[in-house]
C-alpha cells in the first residue's frame, strides 16, 4: 500500500466521485432505471443471449428482498441473485468504465460474456474498464449478487448473521455508472489542507494519472482552488508519463489569501479544480471539494481550529424500513438534516460501516462532523479475512479523505478485540493515505495493552439500577465515548409500545451521559447509541429490530428526542419539547404524567397550566445536571382526568413569552395527520420523499397507543414503498411509507392515507425533471 496504493483501490475510489464538471472531457452515465431483476440465480442468466423478458424492470437502489419495516430474516436475502441491463456505449472516443458505489454483499459481473473476478464486500465502490468488452449497440451486462453469509468484514462468523448487530439486505443498493474518459485522465485526486490557521497555509495536491497510452506532447497539470467558482490560487506543473499505467502527479498551492474556515457553524466549501492538458489544451479535469479546517484530538479534548469543541453526537445506522439500505441520495441526505438541525448534534459516527458519499455529503454542507469506520463488528476472521478488513480501510480513505467533516478514521472493527499487528497495518495505512486525521477504534475495555491508535474510543454502557454513568476516562490519552445508553432499561429497548415512564426515561439517560461528559474536559465528548432504529437479530429483538434509537426506524422522533432537540440557542429556535404524552386512556396513566414529567426545553422558564389555571412552575435538577446548558425541565402534572383537562405550557426567556405548547385530552379531536418531507422529486425513477402519518391530537400533538389501519393511495407519477395497508398493531399511532418518483414522468402527486377512526390526511408534491 503506502506510496503506490494498488490500482484496483484507485479505480474503486474514482468510481465514487462526482462527475467532473466540463462535458466535453470526459461523460458520465447514470444506470439507474431500466433494470431487469429476475429473482433468485438460474443457471445460464448471465449470458448475453438469455431471454429475461419475464424479469421484473427496476430502478437503483434496490433490495432483492420484498420487506416490511420489521419481521426480517436474512434467509430472504440468503443466495444468489441476478439483475440484467442492456446499454449502448456513449457517445465519443476514450476509455469506457462501470463503477458500482456498492453492492451487498458481494457480486460478479459479466458484461458480454466475459466475467470479471467476484467483488467482496457491500459498502465500497468498484470499477471495471470494459474498453475492449463493448460494442456500440445492445451491450449484455448482467451482475449475480450474493446475499449469502460470507468470509468478508462484517461477516464471517460461524454463528452466522445474528452475530452481527445490524442486518444487510442483499441488492444493487448504490448507484451503477458508465463513466467515460480520455485515454490518459485523473484518476484520482487528493486535496491536503495544511496549517491552515497560519499564513503559510497551503494545500497539497496528489493527482494519480492513469494513461493507456501516453500522448505525444507536454502534458501538464493546472490545479486551482476555487470559492464560489470565484479562483483563489492556481499552479501548474509539468508531468512526465513514463509508459502506460498510473503516476502520481504533485502540486502545492501556497501564498493563499486569508480563508474562510470550514466549522461546524459555518461549515465553507471550496472547489479545487485539477486540469490535464496536452500541448496547453484541455483533455480531462476531475474537481473535489474541501474545507479548510484544523481538528485534532488532544488529552483535553476535541479542538476544532483551536478552540475547545465539546464533541455531541449519535451513531446512525444507515437501515430504513421496506428497502435495507438501498435508499436513494435525498433519503441518505435527510439522516445528516435529522442529526445536524433537528437533533443539534455536532457529531455522527457512521456504524459501523462506509455510509454514502451522499450522506457524507451532506455533512460537509451541514457542518457535522463525522468519524468514519470499515466494517466490522466484533470478529475478526482469518488472514484472507484480515486482507479485507485492510483493503476496506483503504479503499475507505481514499474514497472520502476529502471531505472536511471527516475528522477521525476508525481503523478498528467495531467492539473487536485487540489485534495489534492488523491495527498497526491499518493505522498505518490512514497515516500513508491521508496523515492529517487521527485513527480510533471502539472498545468495549478500557486496557491499553496493546493499543496502537490516537484517540482511545470507549462504548460506555455504565450504568446502576436508576442512572446511566461513565466511567472515568483513560489518563493520558485522547479519550471519545463511542457509544452510551442504547437500551439500558432492559428489554423493551424504547418501543413506541413502553410505558409513558419508560419512554421519558430515556431522554432522562441521555440527558445523564452527556452531562457527565461535561464533567471532565478530558471527555473529547460523547457520541450515544444511538439516532435510528434498525434491523437486527443480535441480543434482545422485538420482531428482528433492535429499538435504541432517539427516533423509531421511519426517522420519527421519540419521546428520547426531547433532550436532543432542545440543545439549541434558544435565539435560534425556542422548545419546549414534552417527554411524556397527555392521554388519559387505559394505556396511559390515570392521573396525567405524574410529579416528574421530564421537558426537554433551552427556555429560562416554563410554567404550566390545566384548563386555565397554573399549576406548576418547571424546575431544573442541578443536582442532578449540573454542567448542561439546557438541562431537562420537570413538572408535576397530577391532574385529575374527568372532563378531558387541556394542557398548555408557556416558554419565556427573560420575562418574554417565546413559545407557547397546548396539548389536548379530549379524543373526539383527534385526527390523522400526513407530513412529506419535500414538495418537489426528480422524476428520474429513484428520487423519493418520506411520508410520515400519525394520530394526532387538536393541536396536532402525537396520541399513542392508537389501533387500526392506514389505507394509502397515490395519484400521479410516484409509486409507494411500504406496507398498505400500514398496521398501528406493533408502532401505534404512527407510521411512514416512502413515495418514489417514476423514470420520465412529470406531474402532482397527491398522497392520502385514511383511517376508520381518525379520517383522512392528504399532502402533494411535484415530480419533475430537475429539482424545483
Amino acid at each position: 500500500m503506502g506510496d503506490a496504493p494498488p490500482a484496483s483501490a484507485l479505480i474503486s475510489a474514482g468510481a465514487d466521485a462526482p462527475p467532473n464538471t466540463d462535458a466535453a472531457l470526459n461523460t458520465v452515465t447514470v444506470l439507474r432505471d431500466e433494470w431487469r431483476f429476475g429473482g433468485r440465480f438460474v443457471e445460464g442468466s448471465t449470458a448475453p443471449e438469455f431471454d429475461d423478458d419475464a424479469f421484473a424492470v427496476v430502478t437503483l437502489p434496490h433490495c432483492v428482498a420484498d420487506l416490511s419495516w420489521h419481521e426480517w430474516q436474512p434467509a430472504d436475502w440468503a443466495g444468489e441473485w441476478i439483475y440484467r441491463r442492456r446499454f449502448d456505449r456513449p457517445a465519443g472516443a476514450g476509455r469506457l468504465f462501470l463503477d458500482f458505489a456498492g453492492v451487498m454483499s458481494a457480486a460478479t459481473v459479466t458484461l458480454n460474456g466475459h466475467e470479471f473476478p467476484k467483488q467482496l464486500g457491500g459498502y465500497l465502490p468498484v470499477s471495471y474498464e470494459i474498453t475492449d468488452l463493448v460494442r456500440d449497440r445492445g451491450n449484455a451486462l448482467a451482475v449475480l449478487v450474493d446475499g449469502s453469509w460470507l468470509n468478508v468484514p462484517p461477516d464471517g462468523s460461524p454463528d452466522g448473521p445474528a452475530a452481527v448487530d445490524y442486518m444487510q439486505p442483499a441488492g444493487i443498493h448504490r448507484d451503477v455508472t458508465l463513466r467515460l474518459e480520455p485515454a490518459t485522465f485523473i484518476a484520482d485526486l487528493f486535496a491536503k489542507p495544511l496549517d491552515v490557521l497560519s499564513a503559510d497555509r497551503r494545500v497539497e495536491v496528489s493527482c494519480t494519472i492513469d494513461s493507456a497510452d501516453p500522448p505525444v506532447g507536454d502534458l501538464a497539470l493546472t490545479v486551482a482552488v476555487r470559492l464560489d467558482g470565484q479562483p483563489m490560487a492556481d499552479t501548474t506543473v509539468d508531468i512526465q508519463l513514463v509508459g502506460s499505467g498510473r503516476t502520481v502527479a504533485a502540486a502545492t498551492l501556497d501564498r493563499l489569501p486569508d480563508v474562510r474556515l470550514w466549522d461546524v457553524d459555518s461549515p465553507t466549501l471550496y472547489d479545487v479544480v485539477a486540469t490535464l492538458t496536452l500541448d496547453g489544451a484541455p483533455i480531462h479535469r476531475q474537481q473535489r471539494r474541501i474545507g479548510f479546517r484544523e481538528a485534532r484530538f488532544e488529552r483535553d479534548g476535541f479542538y476544532l481550529n483551536g478552540r475547545r469543541l465539546q464533541l455531541f453526537g449519535l451513531n446512525r445506522h444507515s437501515i430504513y424500513p421496506y428497502v435495507g439500505m438501498a435508499m436513494p441520495a435525498r433519503v441518505q441526505r435527510k439522516d445528516a438534516e435529522i442529526l445536524a438541525r433537528d437533533f443539534n448534534c455536532n457529531m455522527v459516527r457512521c456504524s459501523h460501516y462506509p455510509q454514502t458519499t451522499e450522506f457524507l455529503d451532506a455533512c460537509d454542507e451541514l457542518g457535522l462532523l463525522v468519524w468514519e469506520e470499515p466494517p466490522g463488528w466484533q470478529y475478526v476472521g482469518d488472514e484472507e479475512w484480515q486482507e479485507l478488513l485492510v483493503r476496506d480501510v483503504h479503499d475507505m480513505i481514499v474514497r472520502d479523505r476529502n471531505h472536511p467533516s471527516v475528522v477521525i478514521w476508525g481503523v478498528h472493527a467495531n467492539e473487536s478485540a485487540i489485534y495489534p499487528e492488523l491495527y498497526t497495518r491499518t493505522r498505518n495505512v490512514a497515516y500513508e493515505l491521508d496523515g492529517t486525521r487521527q485513527t480510533s477504534g471502539s472498545l468495549t475495555s478500557q486496557s491499553t495493552e496493546g493499543w496502537v491508535q490516537d484517540v482511545f474510543a470507549f462504548d460506555d454502557y455504565s450504568h446502576d439500577a436508576e442512572n446511566a454513568l461513565l466511567k472515568p476516562p483513560v489518563p493520558d490519552v485522547p479519550y471519545l465515548v463511542a457509544e452510551a445508553v442504547g437500551a439500558l432499561d432492559g428489554p423493551h429497548y424504547y418501543r413506541w409500545t413502553d410505558g409513558q415512564d419508560i419512554l421519558a426515561k430515556q431522554a432522562y439517560l441521555h440527558a445523564q451521559v452527556h452531562d457527565a461528559a461535561l464533567s471532565d474536559d478530558r471527555y473529547s465528548g460523547l457520541v450515544a447509541w444511538c439516532a435510528f432504529d434498525y434491523a437486527s437479530q443480535n441480543g434482545y429483538t422485538y420482531k428482528s429490530m433492535k429499538t435504541p434509537g432517539v427516533a423509531d426506524i421511519f426517522r420519527v422522533p421519540k419521546p428520547g428526542a426531547a433532550f436532543y432537540r432542545s440543545q439549541v440557542d434558544p435565539r435560534r429556535r425556542p422548545v419546549l419539547e414534552p417527554a411524556f404524552f397527555w392521554d388519559f386512556g387505559p394505556e396511559s396513566p390515570p392521573h396525567g404524567p405524574g410529579p416528574g414529567a421530564l421537558i426537554g426545553s433551552n427556555c429560562d422558564r416554563v410554567e404550566a397550566y390545566v384548563d386555565g389555571t397554573h399549576v406548576d412552575s418547571a424546575r431544573r435538577d442541578p443536582a442532578r445536571f449540573p454542567h448542561l446548558e439546557h438541562a431537562p425541565y420537570f413538572l408535576d402534572l397530577t391532574v385529575d382526568p374527568s372532563g378531558h383537562p387541556e394542557l398548555r405550557l408557556d416558554g419565556y426567556l427573560g420575562g418574554e413569552l417565546v413559545i407557547s405548547r397546548s396539548m389536548s385530552a379530549d379524543p373526539t379531536g383527534d385526527r390523522l395527520r400526513l407530513d412529506l418531507d419535500d414538495n418537489a422529486l426528480v422524476s428520474d425513477g429513484s428520487d423519493a420523499t418520506r411520508a410520515v402519518f400519525r394520530a394526532v391530537d387538536a393541536y396536532g400533538n402525537q396520541r399513542p397507543f392508537q389501533t387500526g389501519e392506514v389505507a394509502l393511495s397515490i395519484t400521479g407519477p410516484a409509486a409507494l414503498i411500504g406496507d398498505n395497508p400500514f398496521s398501528f398493531a406493533d408502532i401505534p399511532g404512527v407510521g411512514a411509507v416512502w413515495v418514489r418518483s417514476l423514470p420520465g414522468q412529470t406531474g402532482v402527486v397527491t398522497v392520502t392515507a385514511t383511517h376508520p377512526v381518525l379520517g383522512t390526511a392528504s399532502g402533494q408534491f411535484h415530480c419533475g425533471e430537475t429539482q424545483q
